[in-house]
């Protein structure tokens, strides 16, 4: 039992003195440097919102403390964003990005202006999942998804590679429904302004997008949520049920769990490919410090969000099972996409 428990300091101790030997070269690499955060998104819509929260709180947690600069980098549906960072961005540690939930699996797919590979990107942390919700504006005639199988509904959209703009064209397909998209909008605030000028009739976009920017359309329910888009239902919405239960044969189900599976990615944040070790297990552990960071906590809350962290080692994993998906699937998922 002694022999045991003297292996078993022996290899925490071990454990620690490598993550101190290899923070001591990235506090050298990162002191007095600017780590970069590249925002697929405009400002101002909830991306931008929690990518500057984290830009005021992660610098902290990195030894060498370095300051964290914003860039929006908006199009296509953050397609632009992701290939600036996989091709062109410096592959040392000082890039940091955060795009769609859905890019991972558009790639996959084979998506032409996916010009990287997922796989490769070293992701970091997860901030929270990242439920998404199909929602009518208040003085529509739409009352529930049902409705949406009789009537055309307007929706406006960002670009074609957003799932703002997927899930409708899937629901279409798969559950029926009749939402005509009107694509173009240069972000999920100006989508959603949409709703407001009456120029559409609802919007696709994540939960949290509605709490951290419109808040009030809640309260006030100028709004009706009439469907949800996730593995499970989100805690604040247990009575709207999701697209994957509402989808009625198996292979159906299979699609709709597919391509909903990016609420499990939710709000991610990567690094460039070939970053060294040891700059890659720094940030890990700092994105991980962030994450119990009361102050961070607060600020998210402010913003009516949650914290619901996923390391960056299980994150890896996570989009490394997207080989997983039966050839089937992936063949019919890649039809809807193209739709």
């Amino acid at each position: 039992m002694r022999r045991l428990l003297s292996s078993a300091l022996a290899v925490s101790v071990l454990a620690v003195s490598a993550e101190i030997v290899a923070a001591e070269p990235a506090a050298s690499f990162y002191a007095g440097k600017s780590v970069e955060l590249v925002i697929g998104y405009p400002p101002a819509g909830s991306n931008d919102i929690y990518g500057r929260i984290v830009a005021r709180h992660l610098g902290k947690h990195i030894p060498g403390a370095p300051s964290i600069i914003v860039r929006n980098m908006p199009g296509a549906g953050s397609l632009v964003a992701a290939n600036h960072i996989y091709n062109r961005a410096p592959k040392d540690g000082t890039v940091l990005g955060v795009v769609s939930a859905g890019i991972p699996l558009q790639a996959r797919l084979g998506q032409p202006q996916a010009r990287f590979e997922p796989g490769q990107f070293i992701w970091i942390g997860r901030i929270q999942s990242s439920s998404s919700v199909t929602m009518v504006w208040r003085t529509s005639k739409i009352m529930s998804l049902d409705d949406a199988k009789r009537s055309e509904v307007v929706l406006s959209a960002t670009g074609a590679g957003s799932t703002g703009s997927l899930y409708p064209s899937v629901m279409n397909e798969v559950l029926k429904t009749r939402f005509k998209l009107v694509q173009g909008y240069k972000g999920t605030h100006e989508a959603m302004l949409a709703l407001e000028r009456g120029e559409a009739e609802g919007h696709s976009t994540t939960w949290e997008a509605v709490k951290s920017v419109n808040m009030r359309w809640i309260k006030e329910g100028l709004i009706r949520i009439i469907v949800q888009h996730g593995l499970n239902r989100a805690p604040d919405l247990p009575h709207v049920p999701t697209s994957v239960e509402l989808a009625t044969t198996a292979e159906d189900r299979a699609v709709m769990r597919a391509i909903m599976g990016a609420a499990e990615i939710g709000k991610a944040y990567f690094t460039t490919p070939e970053v060294p070790a040891d700059r890659v297990a720094v940030l890990r552990r700092a994105f991980d410090a962030m994450m119990r960071d009361a102050a961070f906590v607060e600020d998210v809350r402010k913003v009516h969000g949650d914290v619901e962290p996923m390391t960056g080692e299980r994150l890896q994993e996570l989009i490394g099972e997207l080989e997983a998906f039966p050839q089937v699937v992936i063949d019919r998922v890649k039809v809807l996409y193209k739709e």
